[in-house]
């Protein structure tokens, strides 16, 4: 014989049944980077996780590298106040290629090793390869002033020229709109805004001699000298002291005279420094 169930302890059951079931919480992800955005606090965003049976090699490569930097050995918590790498220099580079595909494909082999934030065309067309937050391989071995690792804290710009051409003024007008973007929303220093050859004196030469450096100084963005008031140096002015505190690696000093003179007196680069030159260099030097 059944007997009746109360209706209380029906109840009573069921609740408790409810409260054994598992509760699914969505994950918690924070981005690697985030585009186009100022060194703020990021926020932990809640979104569902990916599937990753659908990611390309390269997005997988991109998690590991997220996970890679936690040790699962000791207890895991997460803080939620960080900022991702800020960048401190941009260094301006010429393509060295023919056209503006050539280098975009370049930059997307992977045997080529070499990459660039932006690509900036003839016509003016700016082209944005990598994340302003993301390291990319553009410096090679370089060096400015005590710092080896240039694209742990730089900015790499590729202008579309074979180094044996003026710069289009299409082309320079956009590279001020990304520089001024650039120094406005990571409060890069003037004197930071530099050239390749600058910190690789002895392997590059760009953005080669017709790169327009005083224009760009003009803007603000790296510095230059009023030729109307240089003057001889002092006496004991000491020239290779004084490119290495603008930041020049005179371990070969010739390529760094040569790379200083393409920069800033342009129509001379042999490996000598004239009255001129040192009149120049004393002149750039006391802006340090």
């Amino acid at each position: 014989m059944i007997r009746p169930v109360s209706v209380g302890i029906l109840l009573c059951s069921l609740l408790s049944l409810a409260s054994c079931k598992s509760k699914v919480q969505p994950a918690i992800l924070k981005p690697l980077v985030t585009s186009f955005a100022s060194p703020v606090v990021l926020e932990p965003q809640i979104v569902t996780k990916p599937d990753t049976s659908l990611l390309t090699p390269e997005e997988r490569k991109i998690i590991f590298l997220q996970k890679s930097g936690s040790h699962s050995y000791w207890r895991q918590e997460e803080a939620i106040h960080y900022d991702v790498r800020k960048p401190n220099f941009v260094i301006i580079h010429h393509t060295a290629q023919d056209s503006i595909s050539q280098t975009i494909k370049t930059f997307q082999i992977p045997r080529t090793k070499v990459s660039s934030h932006y690509v900036i065309g003839r016509n003016g067309e700016i082209i944005q390869m990598l994340n302003d937050y993301v390291r990319s391989w553009h410096a090679g071995v370089a060096k400015w002033g005590s710092i080896v690792d240039m694209n742990s804290c730089s900015i790499g710009i590729e202008l579309d020229n074979n180094g044996r051409e003026p710069f289009p003024d299409a082309q320079i007008n956009s590279l001020m709109t990304v520089l001024d973007t650039l120094k406005s929303r990571y409060l890069i220093p003037t004197n930071n805004f530099i050239g390749h050859a600058d910190i690789a004196p002895a392997r590059k030469n760009d953005p080669s001699v017709f790169f327009p450096w005083k224009k760009l100084a003009d803007r603000g963005f790296g510095i230059w000298y009023d030729e109307g008031q240089l003057v001889a140096p002092p006496d004991g002015f000491n020239a290779i002291d004084a490119l290495k505190i603008i930041g020049y690696d005179t371990s070969n000093l010739k390529a760094a005279i040569v790379a200083f003179k393409r920069k800033f007196v342009v129509r001379d680069t042999t490996p000598e420094l004239t009255i001129y030159d040192k009149s120049v260099l004393y002149s750039i030097y006391k802006k340090y």
